[in-house]
């Protein structure tokens, strides 16, 4: 299974197979083991001993990580939800509206806003059901909620605007 590991500007792809573990194509020694009872893990990599404490955070592939006494915060994505990710997102604008749309066709679930609300980045705006699967779209921008055009129950096509985002002044 491949994975997306962003922390702070850099992101890392982070493969786990039946051949072991490499980061960005190079093989690694790894190995996480829970310390029961507690928020932390010891992790061996390459050889080195390591204290992890790993919290998720409110949205889904966020994480807060302490790895030796240092904070990072983490996002940690599968293939799928990387591209659905990107799909529904994209790079926000430097002006104008963003639209958020169905990265698939689906079913609405829930709208978590209404007209008029103020958004941060990385905030639930739609939860959409695809495949059998429920998947949270998220703002790629922080601003206020300009038009919500649809409602939990309804199917929707690919591409089909879901709500249009006034970026707060100068973009992101």
């Amino acid at each position: 299974m491949k994975y997306y590991v962003e922390i702070g500007d850099r992101t890392y792809e982070v493969d786990i197979g039946p051949e072991g573990v490499s980061v960005d194509g190079r093989p690694v020694e790894a190995d996480l083991q829970p310390n029961h009872g507690s928020h932390l893990w010891h992790l061996v990599l390459d050889g080195r001993s390591h204290t992890l404490r790993a919290q998720r955070r409110d949205s889904r592939g966020d994480w807060e990580l302490e790895i030796d006494g240092r904070r990072h915060r983490a996002l940690a994505l599968d293939e799928r939800s990387r591209a659905i990710r990107e799909l529904a997102g994209g790079a926000a604008a430097s002006h104008g509206p963003v639209e958020l749309t169905a990265p698939m066709p689906g079913l609405i679930i829930k709208v978590e806003v209404n007209e008029e609300d103020r958004v941060e980045r990385g905030q639930g705006l739609v939860v959409m059901e695809a495949m059998k699967m429920e998947n949270e779209l998220k703002a790629n921008t922080a601003g206020r909620v300009m038009d919500v055009k649809v409602k939990s129950g309804q199917a929707v096509d690919k591409g089909q605007t879901l709500l249009v985002i006034e970026p707060d002044g100068g973009g992101d």
